[in-house]
């Protein structure tokens, strides 16, 4: 593949934000073009079947690119190793990591996510039974640094990202999984994650009401 995967998406965190944060754990830099207006989404969405087919760059384009997410991974995989190495890991990962998307989806119910809606999340992120119970005994079952196999893979990146969404709305609500709290540290010391964290990277926040009211508009809501 050749030059910088470009991600076709509104100007905030919504359902691209899990493949941001994959990107950069790879080290792959990415360029963002911005959906600006409604009409830009509808010429996204009319030259769909030619923007998948091309190889030379990766694009995801709203309301669902969650169904884009192991594809644009898998074009790093040789390199990079994050879905894993042999079939049994890869299967543990996929798991791992759908269990982690749906939380995600459940903690984050729409792309319209704002600082208004944080008292609701935290509703749901105290009622959701893992990732906290169920990612701490693995990780205490096996002893290991990582979800899987002992090395850096996607199923550890979408934890961390939920770890940080939930701790976004209440920091307690991992306060009694230190395995969980070590894991995130270990995962945001990577060079790559550190450089992703800092302020004024390409990682998003929940929309302020302007950016809202911009949002509506490209999806005629």
């Amino acid at each position: 593949m050749t030059g910088k995967p470009k991600l076709h998406y509104f100007n905030g965190r919504g359902r691209m934000e899990s493949i941001r944060w994959l990107l950069a754990a790879a080290g792959v830099e990415f360029e963002e073009i911005y959906i600006k207006s409604a009409e830009d989404l509808d010429k996204l969405r009319n030259v769909n079947v030619s923007i998948q087919a091309r190889s030379s760059q990766m694009y995801s384009l709203s309301p669902t690119p969650w169904v884009l997410l192991p594809a644009v991974m898998r074009l790093h995989d040789s390199k990079e190793n994050l879905i894993g190495i042999s079939q049994v890991e890869q299967a543990a990962i996929e798991m791992a990591s759908l269990v982690s998307c749906q939380l995600l989806l459940a903690v984050n119910p729409s792309i319209f996510l704002t600082t208004e809606t944080s008292e609701f999340r935290a509703k749901v992120a105290r009622e959701t039974p893992e990732p906290r119970p169920g990612h701490e005994e693995v990780l205490k079952s096996h002893g290991q640094d990582y979800m899987v196999g002992n090395r850096l893979s996607k199923a550890d990146v979408l934890l961390v990202e939920l770890i940080y969404n939930m701790e976004e709305l209440d920091p307690s609500l991992t306060a009694n999984f230190p395995l969980l709290k070590a894991l995130k540290t270990r995962i945001s010391n990577l060079p790559t994650v550190k450089k992703f964290l800092q302020p004024g990277s390409q990682r998003k926040f929940p929309l302020d009401a302007k950016a809202l009211e911009e949002a509506k508009k490209i999806f005629r809501l």
